[in-house]
């Protein structure tokens, strides 16, 4: 049984690792103003960022979907992680050596199930590198790259290794570093054989695979030898780490460049790969063994930040394979906001072939985005038909007017509207004009394909816009409630900046917060020491607001509180001070209404003593509010 990490290496955990770095693995990160940084949800599919992060607080909370935490609950949720899993992962970062309660620090027996599989596919990739460098059996390997151009730089900058064509090398290698035949044959390493486990991939030349954190979750084998009777490239089975749909050869490599050009180029293979990198095509990625699908982007969408100049160019080879695959990738068209290209060289080589045979300037040049996907799409659905016959030509108007219709770019639509009359052949052209507009239009109402991403409302118009706003994390807030809005603001500054309004916001009720959900995040700053507490550890306060949340709404409210943007460009003490005010004077006011009709109900006929009691309250609440208006803050 795992022991408990110690609490002060947790706290030492998040104090390393700043949470921009660790998310800026995963999505693109842009400014949000007010120190805070912005992205693309990795937890819920959306258009435009509604992420955030506020790297000063080491939290994240999403507009959208309201997930929301800390730099920990980001790993354990994006990777799928318990919370050991996620501390542990994160202290390799760091380089912190954990400490473990209840029985002490065991490497072999107290990590989770995914980190121990990270760990032996790491182990195992550096092995099989090591069998590529050294190993004479490897020759085979060495010439293999070789002849495609790649020395043996090239593989220790890709981590290519080799496999010995053995039946259980790796495996007992593997053992003896500790890792038991279940969590062998769990990772994918190992298969069962007749007495027991053996390595799944022997005698091949291995690619791993990392995810977009670098961690190495699977491998691409390349057969060598006529006598394996495996198919030609063999990956890694679905396992708890590795999900081919949802990894992207290259990507660990590729991430940042691809973030800071807005481009991606998606190749067929992993030698693909390594070609355009070497040619300076440093944004080059592939799948593993799969068709280019959602999953993949997006990924790329979270690097890409869905912004209209962004470029994805998909390098297919010119066979009907290739073809298929191009019109394949285009269905997905819709889920980037980016344009999309294909390049397919003049011979029908692959970027490798390429290099090889004219060099690195003619792999750049491939790549450079010529042909918009939706325009090789339509011919090829052109070249399907009959065009001298009016049946033929009206058939395949029907088949190409949704795919123009599906143009993001208005502008470009109604031009290539106007081109595929003329590849029909139809000489009204206003006809195929209408028709792909009536189509674009009937798309955009039922919310499907066409509609412009720009469109969606950002966090924002979200906080503004009218109603219930919250999405199953608790009672609706209309922010339009100036009520509302007060209280929300004074709690975000108590939250973010408590210096500004401690040591006047302890002494405040909670019922002075008229809202539920604000009346339980007022709650949980009381229990976890007030603001006054948040001046002397801002990062550990809110920490510990987090932790005295009664439940996960409420927990989610105080990330997002924590995260949002302050309402003023200037935040000072004259700002602090106004919603102090506004929010006491409301309160005070509430409960001069009440005893006013306590005082109108004893008026009539009640107890002189309480009579008098209420009136002396009600007078005093009057020259209370009467301070607060005349004299602001200095009144609290």
């Amino acid at each position: 049984m795992a022991g408990r990490i110690n609490d002060e290496d947790v706290k030492a955990v998040r104090d390393a690792v700043p949470i921009d770095a660790v998310v800026s693995e995963y999505l693109q990160l842009r400014n949000a103003g007010g120190g805070n940084l912005k992205g693309l949800c990795p937890f819920h599919d959306e258009k435009s960022p509604s992420f955030q992060v506020s790297p000063s607080k080491g939290l994240f909370h999403c507009f959208g979907c309201q997930e929301g935490g800390d730099t920990i609950t980001f790993v354990m949720k994006v990777d799928h992680l318990s919370f050991s899993e996620a501390v542990e992962r994160l202290a390799a970062q760091a380089g912190i050596t954990l400490r473990y309660e209840e029985g002490g620090y065991n490497p072999a027996h107290q990590r989770g199930e995914r980190i121990r599989l990270v760990e032996a596919h790491k182990i195992a990739a550096q092995w099989y590198a090591e069998q590529l460098a050294t190993s004479p059996e490897a020759e085979t390997g060495r010439v293999f790259l070789a002849e495609r151009g790649f020395d043996q730089a090239a593989a220790v900058h890709f981590g290519v290794g080799y496999s010995p064509q053995g039946w259980d090398h790796l495996t007992r290698y593997l053992r003896g570093k500790g890792f038991t035949d279940k969590e062998l044959t769990l990772s994918g390493l190992s298969q069962e054989g007749r007495r027991g486990p053996i390595d799944r991939f022997r005698g091949r030349l291995m690619w791993p695979i990392r995810d977009i954190g670098g961690e190495v979750v699977g491998f691409g084998a390349r057969k060598l030898y006529e006598t394996d009777n495996g198919p030609k490239y063999l990956n890694t089975p679905e396992t708890a780490i590795y999900k081919k749909s949802q990894v992207l050869y290259g990507i660990d490599l590729a991430k940042k460049e691809i973030a800071k050009s807005s481009r991606a180029v998606v190749v067929e293979g992993y030698t693909d790969v390594m070609a355009c990198h070497l040619a300076g095509v440093t944004t080059a990625i592939a799948t593993c063994g799969t068709a280019f699908g959602g999953e993949h982007i997006k990924i790329l969408r979270r690097l890409l930040m869905d912004n209209g100049s962004a470029r994805v160019i998909f390098t297919f080879d010119g066979d009907a394979a290739g073809q298929k695959a191009a019109l394949r990738a285009f269905e997905d068209d819709q889920k980037f906001a980016a344009e999309t290209y294909i390049a397919i060289a003049p011979d029908g080589m692959d970027p490798c072939e390429l290099r090889l045979a004219k060099g690195d300037e003619a792999v750049v040049d491939l790549t450079e985005p010529r042909t918009p996907l939706f325009e090789f799409a339509l011919r090829q659905i052109v070249a399907r038909y009959d065009l001298d016959t009016p049946a033929g030509r009206a058939a395949a108007l029907d088949e190409a007017a949704p795919v123009v219709a599906r143009i993001k770019n208005s502008g470009a639509q109604h031009e290539v509207a106007v081109e595929l009359a003329g590849l029909l052949g139809i000489l009204d052209t206003q006809f195929v004009v209408k028709r792909v507009a009536q189509l674009a239009r009937w798309a955009r109402e039922r919310g499907g394909g066409g509609r412009n991403p720009a469109s969606a409302p950002g966090p924002q118009q979200q906080f503004e816009a009218a109603g219930p706003r919250r999405n199953g994390s608790g009672p609706a807030l209309n922010l339009r409630n100036p009520v509302y809005a007060t209280e929300r603001e004074l709690l975000k500054l108590a939250l973010q900046r408590p210096e500004l309004v401690s040591p006047a916001f302890d002494a405040y009720g909670v019922d002075e917060f008229t809202a539920v959900p604000y009346a339980a995040v007022r709650q949980a700053v009381m229990e976890a020491g007030g603001a006054e507490y948040g001046v002397q550890d801002p990062q550990e306060f809110l920490i510990r607001v987090r932790e005295e949340a009664p439940d996960d709404m409420v927990r989610a409210m105080v990330t997002e509180l924590a995260v949002e943007a302050i309402m003023r460009r200037t935040v000072d003490e004259t700002y602090a001070g106004e919603q102090l005010v506004t929010v006491r004077r409301r309160a005070v006011e509430r409960r001069i209404r009440d005893i006013q009709g306590t005082v109108r109900r004893l008026e009539a006929g009640g107890d002189p003593a309480r009579l008098a009691a209420a009136r002396n309250e009600l007078w005093v609440l009057q020259q209370y509010d009467q301070a607060l208006k005349v004299h602001g803050a200095a009144a609290l």
